[in-house]
Protein backbone atom coordinates (compact mmCIF):
# COMPACT_ATOMS: atom_id res chain seq x y z
CA UNK A 1 0.00 0.00 0.00
CA UNK A 2 1.55 3.68 -0.66
CA UNK A 3 0.44 6.71 -0.12
CA UNK A 4 1.61 10.39 -0.88
CA UNK A 5 0.92 11.87 2.59
CA UNK A 6 3.40 13.67 5.00
CA UNK A 7 5.10 10.51 5.97
CA UNK A 8 6.43 9.31 9.32
CA UNK A 9 9.59 10.53 11.05
CA UNK A 10 12.11 7.86 11.54
CA UNK A 11 12.04 7.33 15.43
CA UNK A 12 8.40 6.64 15.16
CA UNK A 13 7.96 3.82 12.13
CA UNK A 14 9.06 0.81 14.56
CA UNK A 15 6.43 1.08 17.29
CA UNK A 16 3.80 2.71 14.71
CA UNK A 17 3.91 -0.54 12.65
CA UNK A 18 5.22 -2.90 15.44
CA UNK A 19 4.03 -2.12 18.79
CA UNK A 20 0.42 -2.74 20.57
CA UNK A 21 -1.44 0.03 21.96
CA UNK A 22 0.08 2.78 20.18
CA UNK A 23 -2.45 4.53 19.72
CA UNK A 24 -2.26 8.44 19.25
CA UNK A 25 -5.64 9.20 20.39
CA UNK A 26 -4.89 8.49 24.21
CA UNK A 27 -4.26 11.57 24.94
CA UNK A 28 -6.41 13.91 22.55
CA UNK A 29 -9.95 14.39 21.29
CA UNK A 30 -9.72 15.22 17.30
CA UNK A 31 -11.33 13.18 14.44
CA UNK A 32 -9.11 10.67 12.76
CA UNK A 33 -9.41 7.29 11.46
CA UNK A 34 -7.42 5.75 13.91
CA UNK A 35 -8.55 5.12 17.17
CA UNK A 36 -6.92 2.72 19.42
CA UNK A 37 -3.62 1.96 17.90
CA UNK A 38 -3.78 -2.28 17.11
CA UNK A 39 -5.00 -1.89 13.43
CA UNK A 40 -1.77 -1.53 11.80
CA UNK A 41 -0.09 -3.82 14.22
CA UNK A 42 -2.34 -6.24 14.31
CA UNK A 43 -2.11 -6.92 10.50
CA UNK A 44 1.73 -6.99 10.79
CA UNK A 45 1.33 -9.42 13.88
CA UNK A 46 -0.85 -11.83 11.38
CA UNK A 47 1.47 -11.34 8.36
CA UNK A 48 4.25 -12.45 10.80
CA UNK A 49 1.87 -15.55 12.66
CA UNK A 50 0.80 -16.65 8.86
CA UNK A 51 4.13 -16.20 6.48
CA UNK A 52 6.49 -15.32 9.48
CA UNK A 53 7.64 -12.92 6.94
CA UNK A 54 8.50 -9.02 8.84
CA UNK A 55 6.70 -5.93 7.70
CA UNK A 56 8.49 -3.93 5.25
CA UNK A 57 7.92 -0.17 5.37
CA UNK A 58 9.25 2.94 3.24
CA UNK A 59 8.81 6.16 4.48
CA UNK A 60 9.78 10.03 3.45
CA UNK A 61 8.77 13.22 5.12
CA UNK A 62 9.70 15.50 2.43
CA UNK A 63 11.66 16.22 -1.20
CA UNK A 64 14.98 17.02 0.72
CA UNK A 65 15.15 14.53 3.46
CA UNK A 66 15.93 11.08 2.53
CA UNK A 67 13.48 7.84 2.82
CA UNK A 68 13.65 5.28 4.92
CA UNK A 69 13.45 1.72 4.93
CA UNK A 70 12.12 -0.89 7.90
CA UNK A 71 11.84 -4.50 8.65
CA UNK A 72 9.92 -5.09 11.37
CA UNK A 73 8.09 -7.57 13.69
CA UNK A 74 6.50 -7.43 17.43
CA UNK A 75 7.78 -9.07 19.62
CA UNK A 76 4.79 -10.78 21.32
CA UNK A 77 6.34 -11.02 25.06
CA UNK A 78 7.48 -7.81 25.47
CA UNK A 79 5.19 -5.83 23.09
CA UNK A 80 7.92 -4.11 21.42
CA UNK A 81 9.28 -3.60 17.97
CA UNK A 82 12.18 -6.06 16.79
CA UNK A 83 14.03 -4.10 14.01
CA UNK A 84 16.09 -6.56 11.23
CA UNK A 85 16.72 -3.61 9.08
CA UNK A 86 16.98 0.09 9.08
CA UNK A 87 18.58 2.13 5.82
CA UNK A 88 18.45 4.94 3.56
CA UNK A 89 17.31 4.20 0.26
CA UNK A 90 16.88 5.69 -2.90
CA UNK A 91 12.94 6.11 -3.22
CA UNK A 92 11.33 8.24 -6.35
CA UNK A 93 7.92 10.10 -4.51
CA UNK A 94 8.86 12.91 -3.03
CA UNK A 95 6.73 11.77 0.25
CA UNK A 96 4.45 9.47 1.55
CA UNK A 97 4.88 5.69 3.38
CA UNK A 98 4.67 2.27 1.04
CA UNK A 99 3.96 -0.64 3.70
CA UNK A 100 4.59 -4.09 1.93
CA UNK A 101 2.67 -7.46 4.02
CA UNK A 102 2.56 -10.65 2.74
CA UNK A 103 -0.03 -12.93 4.22
CA UNK A 104 -1.83 -16.02 3.95
CA UNK A 105 -5.68 -15.85 3.36
CA UNK A 106 -8.49 -16.27 0.35
CA UNK A 107 -8.94 -13.54 -1.79
CA UNK A 108 -13.30 -13.45 -2.52
CA UNK A 109 -15.46 -10.94 -4.55
CA UNK A 110 -18.60 -9.91 -2.78
CA UNK A 111 -19.92 -8.12 0.24
CA UNK A 112 -17.93 -7.49 2.75
CA UNK A 113 -14.68 -8.06 0.60
CA UNK A 114 -11.92 -5.89 0.00
CA UNK A 115 -13.35 -4.77 -2.83
CA UNK A 116 -16.36 -3.52 -1.60
CA UNK A 117 -14.30 -1.62 1.00
CA UNK A 118 -12.20 0.06 -1.47
CA UNK A 119 -15.60 0.85 -3.20
CA UNK A 120 -17.27 2.36 -0.19
CA UNK A 121 -13.82 4.05 1.15
CA UNK A 122 -14.19 5.98 -3.06
CA UNK A 123 -17.42 7.04 -1.94
CA UNK A 124 -16.93 8.76 1.12
CA UNK A 125 -13.21 10.31 -0.27
CA UNK A 126 -13.91 11.49 -3.48
CA UNK A 127 -11.07 13.87 -2.72
CA UNK A 128 -8.88 10.39 -3.06
CA UNK A 129 -7.85 9.14 -6.61
CA UNK A 130 -7.36 5.16 -5.47
CA UNK A 131 -5.58 2.48 -7.07
CA UNK A 132 -6.13 -1.06 -6.75
CA UNK A 133 -3.96 -3.80 -8.38
CA UNK A 134 -5.78 -7.01 -7.79
CA UNK A 135 -4.24 -10.21 -7.05
CA UNK A 136 -5.83 -11.75 -10.06
CA UNK A 137 -3.78 -8.84 -12.17
CA UNK A 138 -6.46 -6.49 -12.74
CA UNK A 139 -6.52 -2.61 -11.88
CA UNK A 140 -9.17 -0.79 -11.14
CA UNK A 141 -9.00 3.11 -10.55
CA UNK A 142 -11.19 5.43 -8.67
CA UNK A 143 -10.71 8.54 -9.82
CA UNK A 144 -11.40 11.68 -7.68
CA UNK A 145 -14.27 14.20 -8.08
CA UNK A 146 -13.16 16.47 -5.96
CA UNK A 147 -9.73 18.32 -5.82
CA UNK A 148 -10.33 20.28 -2.83
CA UNK A 149 -9.05 18.75 0.71
CA UNK A 150 -11.29 18.37 3.60
CA UNK A 151 -10.69 21.04 6.06
CA UNK A 152 -8.09 19.38 9.31
CA UNK A 153 -10.06 18.80 12.66
CA UNK A 154 -8.50 20.60 15.20
CA UNK A 155 -7.94 19.36 19.02
CA UNK A 156 -10.08 20.39 21.89
CA UNK A 157 -9.86 19.98 25.17
CA UNK A 158 -12.34 17.12 26.84
CA UNK A 159 -15.63 18.07 28.02
CA UNK A 160 -16.99 17.55 31.50
CA UNK A 161 -20.16 15.81 30.12
CA UNK A 162 -18.00 13.09 28.38
CA UNK A 163 -15.48 12.05 31.17
CA UNK A 164 -15.51 9.10 33.25
CA UNK A 165 -15.19 9.24 37.36
CA UNK A 166 -12.22 7.47 36.75
CA UNK A 167 -10.59 9.62 34.03
CA UNK A 168 -11.54 12.62 36.27
CA UNK A 169 -9.44 11.02 39.30
CA UNK A 170 -6.30 10.43 36.55
CA UNK A 171 -6.74 14.44 35.75
CA UNK A 172 -6.89 15.36 38.77
CA UNK A 173 -3.73 13.66 40.01
CA UNK A 174 -2.22 14.62 36.37
CA UNK A 175 -3.02 18.37 36.32
CA UNK A 176 -0.37 21.05 36.66
CA UNK A 177 -3.10 23.51 37.89
CA UNK A 178 -2.59 24.58 41.77
CA UNK A 179 -6.43 25.43 42.56
CA UNK A 180 -9.69 23.15 41.98
CA UNK A 181 -11.07 26.38 39.76
CA UNK A 182 -7.84 26.43 37.63
CA UNK A 183 -8.12 22.88 37.09
CA UNK A 184 -12.00 23.39 35.63
CA UNK A 185 -10.88 26.27 33.42
CA UNK A 186 -7.90 25.28 32.41
CA UNK A 187 -8.11 21.18 31.47
CA UNK A 188 -11.96 21.33 30.14
CA UNK A 189 -13.27 22.79 27.44
CA UNK A 190 -16.40 25.25 27.61
CA UNK A 191 -15.71 25.53 31.57
CA UNK A 192 -14.78 29.45 32.49
CA UNK A 193 -14.78 30.71 35.90
CA UNK A 194 -17.94 31.55 36.58
CA UNK A 195 -19.03 28.14 35.91
CA UNK A 196 -15.91 26.52 37.60
CA UNK A 197 -16.93 28.60 40.54
CA UNK A 198 -20.91 27.30 40.33
CA UNK A 199 -19.35 23.79 39.92
CA UNK A 200 -17.34 23.95 43.09
CA UNK A 201 -19.97 25.67 45.02
CA UNK A 202 -22.13 23.06 43.93
CA UNK A 203 -19.76 20.19 45.53
CA UNK A 204 -19.15 22.29 48.11
CA UNK A 205 -15.16 22.22 47.38
CA UNK A 206 -12.70 25.57 48.14
CA UNK A 207 -12.22 27.07 44.76
CA UNK A 208 -8.28 27.10 45.83
CA UNK A 209 -8.32 23.30 47.22
CA UNK A 210 -5.41 21.74 45.75
CA UNK A 211 -6.84 19.45 42.64
CA UNK A 212 -4.21 16.33 44.11
CA UNK A 213 -5.87 16.26 47.47
CA UNK A 214 -9.47 15.74 45.84
CA UNK A 215 -10.50 12.17 45.81
CA UNK A 216 -13.00 10.11 47.71
CA UNK A 217 -16.50 11.71 48.74
CA UNK A 218 -15.34 14.83 47.23
CA UNK A 219 -14.15 13.88 43.93
CA UNK A 220 -17.71 11.95 43.76
CA UNK A 221 -19.51 15.33 44.56
CA UNK A 222 -17.26 17.02 42.40
CA UNK A 223 -18.56 14.50 39.15
CA UNK A 224 -21.87 14.73 40.64
CA UNK A 225 -21.59 18.52 40.45
CA UNK A 226 -20.34 18.63 36.76
CA UNK A 227 -22.84 16.48 35.88
CA UNK A 228 -25.62 18.89 37.80
CA UNK A 229 -24.07 21.95 36.05
CA UNK A 230 -25.66 23.43 32.92
CA UNK A 231 -22.43 23.46 30.21
CA UNK A 232 -22.57 24.51 26.83
CA UNK A 233 -21.61 22.03 24.51
CA UNK A 234 -18.43 21.57 23.11
CA UNK A 235 -16.44 23.24 20.08
CA UNK A 236 -17.40 21.05 16.60
CA UNK A 237 -14.01 22.80 14.41
CA UNK A 238 -12.55 19.42 16.10
CA UNK A 239 -14.62 17.95 13.83
CA UNK A 240 -14.37 17.71 9.80
CA UNK A 241 -17.79 15.89 7.89
CA UNK A 242 -17.60 15.19 4.25
CA UNK A 243 -19.92 17.35 3.02
CA UNK A 244 -23.18 17.05 0.99
CA UNK A 245 -21.42 18.25 -1.81
CA UNK A 246 -18.87 15.12 -1.77
CA UNK A 247 -21.46 12.65 -0.48
CA UNK A 248 -23.24 13.44 -3.74
CA UNK A 249 -19.86 12.94 -6.21
CA UNK A 250 -18.91 9.92 -4.63
CA UNK A 251 -22.51 8.26 -4.46
CA UNK A 252 -22.59 9.43 -8.08
CA UNK A 253 -19.08 8.36 -9.45
CA UNK A 254 -19.65 4.39 -7.69
CA UNK A 255 -23.78 3.66 -7.99
CA UNK A 256 -25.65 3.98 -10.94
CA UNK A 257 -29.54 5.48 -10.10
CA UNK A 258 -31.71 8.31 -11.31
CA UNK A 259 -31.94 10.33 -8.19
CA UNK A 260 -29.00 11.21 -5.54
CA UNK A 261 -29.52 13.98 -2.60
CA UNK A 262 -27.54 14.28 0.30
CA UNK A 263 -27.87 15.64 4.10
CA UNK A 264 -25.34 17.07 6.59
CA UNK A 265 -27.17 17.41 10.18
CA UNK A 266 -26.47 20.46 12.31
CA UNK A 267 -23.02 19.09 15.19
CA UNK A 268 -24.86 17.40 18.53
CA UNK A 269 -23.55 16.10 21.88
CA UNK A 270 -23.73 12.68 23.30
CA UNK A 271 -21.72 12.37 26.91
CA UNK A 272 -20.20 15.50 25.87
CA UNK A 273 -18.63 14.76 22.82
CA UNK A 274 -19.40 16.56 19.81
CA UNK A 275 -20.35 14.39 16.31
CA UNK A 276 -22.19 15.25 12.84
CA UNK A 277 -24.24 13.18 10.88
CA UNK A 278 -24.71 13.11 7.32
CA UNK A 279 -27.09 11.14 5.16
CA UNK A 280 -27.29 10.74 1.33
CA UNK A 281 -29.44 8.47 -0.75
CA UNK A 282 -28.94 6.77 -4.41
CA UNK A 283 -32.19 5.43 -5.77
CA UNK A 284 -33.01 3.69 -9.18
CA UNK A 285 -31.37 2.08 -11.82
CA UNK A 286 -30.26 4.83 -14.19
CA UNK A 287 -31.49 5.39 -17.46
CA UNK A 288 -29.40 2.67 -19.02
CA UNK A 289 -30.57 -0.44 -17.21
CA UNK A 290 -34.53 1.32 -17.24
CA UNK A 291 -34.76 0.98 -20.74
CA UNK A 292 -32.53 -2.16 -21.08
CA UNK A 293 -35.60 -3.63 -18.89
CA UNK A 294 -39.11 -1.79 -20.19
CA UNK A 295 -41.55 -2.10 -17.72
CA UNK A 296 -44.03 -4.78 -17.98
CA UNK A 297 -47.80 -4.56 -18.01
CA UNK A 298 -49.07 -4.44 -14.61
CA UNK A 299 -51.61 -7.42 -12.99
CA UNK A 300 -54.81 -6.46 -11.89
CA UNK A 301 -55.26 -6.47 -8.33
CA UNK A 302 -57.74 -7.44 -6.09
CA UNK A 303 -59.85 -5.22 -3.65
CA UNK A 304 -58.00 -3.83 -0.77
CA UNK A 305 -54.59 -5.25 -2.40
CA UNK A 306 -51.20 -3.16 -2.68
CA UNK A 307 -49.05 -3.44 -5.07
CA UNK A 308 -45.42 -3.44 -3.65
CA UNK A 309 -41.70 -4.32 -5.69
CA UNK A 310 -40.52 -6.72 -3.12
CA UNK A 311 -37.83 -8.19 -5.64
CA UNK A 312 -35.20 -6.40 -3.55
CA UNK A 313 -34.35 -4.34 -0.33
CA UNK A 314 -32.36 -1.59 0.12
CA UNK A 315 -28.62 -1.35 0.75
CA UNK A 316 -27.52 0.47 3.77
CA UNK A 317 -23.67 1.93 3.99
CA UNK A 318 -22.32 2.49 6.82
CA UNK A 319 -19.35 4.79 8.06
CA UNK A 320 -17.61 6.55 10.85
CA UNK A 321 -15.14 8.75 10.56
CA UNK A 322 -14.82 8.28 6.69
CA UNK A 323 -14.20 4.39 7.56
CA UNK A 324 -16.69 1.88 5.90
CA UNK A 325 -18.43 -0.13 8.40
CA UNK A 326 -18.95 -3.78 7.04
CA UNK A 327 -19.65 -6.28 9.75
CA UNK A 328 -22.49 -5.76 12.31
CA UNK A 329 -24.80 -4.54 10.70
CA UNK A 330 -27.95 -5.38 12.74
CA UNK A 331 -26.23 -4.58 16.28
CA UNK A 332 -25.31 -0.85 14.70
CA UNK A 333 -27.43 2.07 15.29
CA UNK A 334 -27.37 3.07 11.62
CA UNK A 335 -28.89 0.07 10.62
CA UNK A 336 -31.54 0.26 13.41
CA UNK A 337 -32.76 3.85 12.32
CA UNK A 338 -32.98 2.96 8.70
CA UNK A 339 -35.56 0.21 9.94
CA UNK A 340 -37.09 2.51 12.26
CA UNK A 341 -37.56 5.55 9.53
CA UNK A 342 -41.05 4.92 7.94
CA UNK A 343 -40.11 4.96 4.28
CA UNK A 344 -43.93 4.21 3.14
CA UNK A 345 -44.35 8.20 4.06
CA UNK A 346 -42.27 9.07 0.80
CA UNK A 347 -43.64 6.24 -1.34
CA UNK A 348 -41.57 3.62 -1.33
CA UNK A 349 -42.71 0.26 0.37
CA UNK A 350 -41.09 -1.24 3.79
CA UNK A 351 -42.52 -4.44 5.33
CA UNK A 352 -42.50 -3.99 9.13
CA UNK A 353 -39.58 -4.23 10.82
CA UNK A 354 -37.31 -4.39 7.27
CA UNK A 355 -35.38 -2.54 5.41
CA UNK A 356 -37.23 -0.60 2.49
CA UNK A 357 -37.97 -1.64 -0.90
CA UNK A 358 -36.60 -1.51 -4.35
CA UNK A 359 -33.10 -0.16 -6.21
CA UNK A 360 -32.27 1.94 -3.64
CA UNK A 361 -28.56 2.25 -0.89
CA UNK A 362 -28.80 4.54 1.60
CA UNK A 363 -25.67 6.37 3.00
CA UNK A 364 -25.06 7.16 6.59
CA UNK A 365 -21.56 8.68 7.94
CA UNK A 366 -20.91 9.55 11.88
CA UNK A 367 -18.05 12.13 12.18
CA UNK A 368 -17.23 12.31 16.17
CA UNK A 369 -14.24 13.15 18.37
CA UNK A 370 -15.01 9.87 19.90
CA UNK A 371 -17.22 7.17 17.72
CA UNK A 372 -19.09 4.77 20.71
CA UNK A 373 -18.48 1.33 19.01
CA UNK A 374 -19.96 -1.58 20.52
CA UNK A 375 -16.57 -3.64 20.69
CA UNK A 376 -12.68 -3.00 20.34
CA UNK A 377 -13.28 -4.83 16.86
CA UNK A 378 -14.94 -1.39 15.52
CA UNK A 379 -17.88 -2.87 13.31
CA UNK A 380 -20.87 -0.75 14.75
CA UNK A 381 -21.70 2.23 16.32
CA UNK A 382 -23.27 1.80 19.71
CA UNK A 383 -26.50 2.87 19.98
CA UNK A 384 -27.17 6.15 21.87
CA UNK A 385 -30.91 8.02 21.60
CA UNK A 386 -29.03 11.40 20.37
CA UNK A 387 -27.17 9.45 17.71
CA UNK A 388 -30.26 7.54 16.59
CA UNK A 389 -32.00 10.54 16.60
CA UNK A 390 -30.05 12.53 14.04
CA UNK A 391 -29.75 9.50 12.02
CA UNK A 392 -33.20 9.40 11.83
CA UNK A 393 -33.87 13.33 11.13
CA UNK A 394 -31.20 13.36 8.49
CA UNK A 395 -32.91 9.98 7.12
CA UNK A 396 -36.18 11.58 7.19
CA UNK A 397 -35.21 14.32 5.28
CA UNK A 398 -33.30 12.49 2.59
CA UNK A 399 -36.92 10.52 2.62
CA UNK A 400 -38.94 13.94 2.10
CA UNK A 401 -36.95 14.50 -0.92
CA UNK A 402 -37.29 11.52 -2.62
CA UNK A 403 -41.08 11.09 -2.25
CA UNK A 404 -41.23 14.64 -3.84
CA UNK A 405 -39.11 13.28 -6.95
CA UNK A 406 -41.38 10.06 -7.05
CA UNK A 407 -44.33 11.85 -6.63
CA UNK A 408 -43.25 14.85 -9.28
CA UNK A 409 -42.24 12.38 -11.87
CA UNK A 410 -45.31 9.65 -11.42
CA UNK A 411 -47.47 13.04 -11.90
CA UNK A 412 -45.15 13.85 -14.62
CA UNK A 413 -46.12 10.35 -16.75
CA UNK A 414 -49.63 10.14 -15.68
CA UNK A 415 -49.78 13.30 -17.92
CA UNK A 416 -47.77 12.33 -20.67
CA UNK A 417 -49.73 9.46 -21.12
CA UNK A 418 -52.90 11.34 -21.02
CA UNK A 419 -51.21 13.51 -23.62
CA UNK A 420 -50.41 10.64 -25.93
CA UNK A 421 -54.22 9.30 -25.58
CA UNK A 422 -55.46 12.69 -27.32
CA UNK A 423 -52.81 12.88 -29.73
CA UNK A 424 -53.43 9.68 -31.39
CA UNK A 425 -56.74 11.09 -32.51
CA UNK A 426 -55.78 13.81 -33.45
CA UNK A 427 -54.66 12.94 -37.23
CA UNK A 428 -58.29 11.47 -37.19
CA UNK A 429 -59.95 14.47 -36.10
CA UNK A 430 -57.93 16.83 -38.55
CA UNK A 431 -58.75 14.33 -41.74
CA UNK A 432 -62.81 14.36 -40.35
CA UNK A 433 -62.68 17.95 -40.68
CA UNK A 434 -60.91 18.41 -43.57
CA UNK A 435 -63.32 15.60 -45.20
CA UNK A 436 -66.44 18.14 -43.84
CA UNK A 437 -65.25 21.28 -45.43
CA UNK A 438 -64.52 20.05 -48.69
CA UNK A 439 -60.56 19.75 -48.44
CA UNK A 440 -60.66 23.46 -47.99
CA UNK A 441 -58.94 23.58 -43.79
CA UNK A 442 -55.14 24.15 -42.95
CA UNK A 443 -54.63 20.88 -41.58
CA UNK A 444 -51.53 21.78 -40.24
CA UNK A 445 -52.63 24.75 -38.42
CA UNK A 446 -55.50 22.88 -36.95
CA UNK A 447 -53.28 20.15 -35.37
CA UNK A 448 -51.25 22.61 -34.67
CA UNK A 449 -53.99 24.29 -32.40
CA UNK A 450 -55.44 20.61 -31.01
CA UNK A 451 -52.19 19.49 -29.75
CA UNK A 452 -51.89 23.22 -27.84
CA UNK A 453 -55.08 22.20 -26.44
CA UNK A 454 -54.08 18.68 -25.75
CA UNK A 455 -50.86 20.35 -23.68
CA UNK A 456 -52.92 22.96 -21.78
CA UNK A 457 -55.31 19.99 -20.48
CA UNK A 458 -52.77 17.82 -19.40
CA UNK A 459 -50.83 20.45 -17.58
CA UNK A 460 -49.36 22.75 -19.35
CA UNK A 461 -47.47 25.38 -17.67
CA UNK A 462 -48.87 24.11 -14.84
CA UNK A 463 -47.38 21.08 -14.63
CA UNK A 464 -44.18 22.46 -15.70
CA UNK A 465 -44.22 25.19 -12.69
CA UNK A 466 -45.04 21.95 -10.22
CA UNK A 467 -41.55 20.48 -11.92
CA UNK A 468 -39.83 23.94 -11.60
CA UNK A 469 -36.13 23.82 -11.44
CA UNK A 470 -35.28 26.46 -8.73
CA UNK A 471 -32.51 25.76 -6.42
CA UNK A 472 -31.24 22.22 -7.50
CA UNK A 473 -32.91 19.70 -9.65
CA UNK A 474 -37.03 20.19 -9.92
CA UNK A 475 -36.51 21.90 -6.68
CA UNK A 476 -34.81 19.88 -4.60
CA UNK A 477 -31.43 21.26 -2.75
CA UNK A 478 -28.10 19.20 -2.68
CA UNK A 479 -29.55 16.75 -5.39
CA UNK A 480 -28.82 15.41 -8.50
CA UNK A 481 -31.34 14.08 -10.89
CA UNK A 482 -29.84 11.61 -13.86
CA UNK A 483 -32.14 11.76 -17.05
CA UNK A 484 -31.39 9.99 -20.72
CA UNK A 485 -30.37 13.69 -21.83
CA UNK A 486 -28.36 13.88 -19.07
CA UNK A 487 -27.91 14.58 -15.12
CA UNK A 488 -29.31 17.68 -13.98
CA UNK A 489 -27.62 19.53 -10.16
CA UNK A 490 -24.42 19.44 -8.58
CA UNK A 491 -23.38 16.03 -10.70
CA UNK A 492 -19.59 15.68 -10.85
CA UNK A 493 -17.89 15.81 -14.69
CA UNK A 494 -16.39 12.02 -14.30
CA UNK A 495 -12.93 11.54 -15.73
CA UNK A 496 -13.08 9.56 -19.34
CA UNK A 497 -16.75 9.91 -19.07
CA UNK A 498 -18.81 10.01 -22.80
CA UNK A 499 -21.58 12.55 -24.01
CA UNK A 500 -24.66 12.14 -22.59
CA UNK A 501 -26.83 10.10 -24.88
CA UNK A 502 -29.74 12.30 -26.26
CA UNK A 503 -33.04 10.45 -26.23
CA UNK A 504 -34.62 8.50 -29.77
CA UNK A 505 -36.75 10.32 -31.49
CA UNK A 506 -39.69 7.97 -31.24
CA UNK A 507 -40.02 8.74 -27.69
CA UNK A 508 -39.91 12.30 -26.89
CA UNK A 509 -38.96 13.55 -23.56
CA UNK A 510 -42.34 14.95 -22.29
CA UNK A 511 -42.80 18.44 -22.05
CA UNK A 512 -43.85 18.48 -18.58
CA UNK A 513 -40.59 17.70 -17.61
CA UNK A 514 -38.50 20.84 -19.78
CA UNK A 515 -37.43 23.68 -17.70
CA UNK A 516 -40.37 25.52 -15.91
CA UNK A 517 -40.13 29.24 -17.32
CA UNK A 518 -40.35 32.23 -14.55
CA UNK A 519 -43.58 32.06 -12.53
CA UNK A 520 -45.24 35.75 -13.74
CA UNK A 521 -46.11 37.83 -10.16
CA UNK A 522 -48.92 39.66 -10.15
CA UNK A 523 -51.41 36.49 -10.03
CA UNK A 524 -52.96 34.81 -7.36
CA UNK A 525 -53.95 31.22 -7.06
CA UNK A 526 -57.78 32.56 -7.06
CA UNK A 527 -56.82 34.22 -10.19
CA UNK A 528 -55.33 31.12 -11.66
CA UNK A 529 -58.32 29.00 -10.37
CA UNK A 530 -60.79 30.91 -11.89
CA UNK A 531 -59.18 31.19 -15.15
CA UNK A 532 -58.72 27.31 -15.45
CA UNK A 533 -62.22 26.91 -14.16
CA UNK A 534 -63.22 29.36 -17.34
CA UNK A 535 -61.08 27.51 -20.09
CA UNK A 536 -63.29 24.00 -18.46
CA UNK A 537 -66.65 25.62 -18.86
CA UNK A 538 -65.42 26.09 -23.02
Amino acid sequence: VTDNGPGIVRQQIPPIFAKLLYGSKFHRLRMSRGQQGIGISAAGMYAQLTTGKPVQIISRTGARAAAHYFEVQIDTKKNEPRIFENKKIDWKPPRGTQVTLEIEGRYQKGRASVDEYLEQVAIANPHVNLVYLTPEGETREYPRTIHELPPQPKEIKPHPYGIEFGILLRMLHDTKSHSLSGFLAGDFSRVSAAVAQEICKTAKLSLNARPRNIHGEDAEALYKAIQATKIMAPPSNCVSPIGEKAILHGLYKQIKGDFYTAVTRPPSVYRGNPFVIEAGLAYGKGPEQAAAAPEAPAAPLAEGEQREDDSELARVIRYANRVPLLYQQSACATFKAVLETAWRNYGIAQSKGALPGGPMVVFVHMASVWVPFTSESKEAIADYDEIRKEIKLGLQECGRRLGMFLRRRERAKSEFRRRNIFELYIEEVVEACARLKGGKLAKEKLKTQLQKIATKRTGGVRTDEILGRDGGPEGLPHSIIVTPEGPEGEAPVLPGAAPSAVAPAEAPAPETEKAAPGRRKGKTKAARATKAARSAKT
